[in-house]
């Protein structure tokens, strides 16, 4: 049986030696090298050594961190899949992670089964969130994402939603539309509603699986 490779890239060496271990005791997965930051990462590239199936990427690291890996790859290595593990679970960390191109970001207490569950997930299927994430994401079965987008939304709910998946912050977002933050924040229950998400979190992720906007 072939296995599947996976490459660790996190700065905490006894997290990560732990981390190998639990997976080397599977079967269908081996290690190929244990990365301190983004830049060992880059390296590990530029020497043509062998592509993963999967990147376990840790979030905050020293040299290069891990939006900054993210970025670089997305340019790079579009192609690589990269599920994100870490201890950062604020909403801006997420979003700019999964905007750089992350398929999965799971927090690093999350259960050995779970963990492995979403690997598979990941590498099978191209997507996974769980925890914190995936309740975010809450969207029932029937609806065409492009038919919801188009015609369930007004232009001004559009553009909010363009703006939802920047950076910006619902303050910055109320300027840029000349509205005010009430105004944005009606936008922002009523979208929530309409497609059936949970948080900021989720419409990210509804318009990055459905491929609404270049993020």
């Amino acid at each position: 049986m072939k296995k599947k490779t996976i490459v660790i890239v996190d700065d905490h060496l006894l997290f990560a030696q732990s981390l190998e271990s639990l997976i080397t005791k599977l079967e269908e997965y081996e290690v190929l090298a244990i990365l301190k930051n983004g830049k060992e990462l880059t390296q590990y590239y530029l020497h043509k050594r062998k592509k993963p199936d999967l990147i376990l990427l840790d979030v905050k690291m020293p040299v290069m961190d891990g939006v900054q890996t993210m970025q670089w790859l997305k340019k790079n290595r579009p192609e690589q899949k990269v599920l994100a593990l870490t201890m950062e679970d604020d909403e801006e960390t997420i979003i700019k992670m999964l905007r750089a191109g992350a398929k999965g970001y799971l927090l690093k207490d999350i259960h050995p089964e779970n963990f492995e569950f979403a690997m598979k997930m990941v590498i099978e299927q191209g997507f996974y969130y769980s925890g914190k994430v995936e309740s975010a994401l809450k969207h029932s079965e029937g609806f065409d994402p492009v038919e919801d987008f188009q015609e369930r939304l007004t232009d001004k709910e559009r553009g909010f939603l363009k703006y939802a998946c920047s950076e910006l912050t619902y303050k910055d977002i109320a300027a840029e539309m000349g509205l005010s933050p009430k105004t944005i924040e009606n936008y922002r229950e009523t979208v929530f509603k309409k497609l059936q998400v949970k948080t900021r979190v989720g419409l990210v992720i509804y318009c990055i699986k459905n491929n609404l906007f270049k993020i």
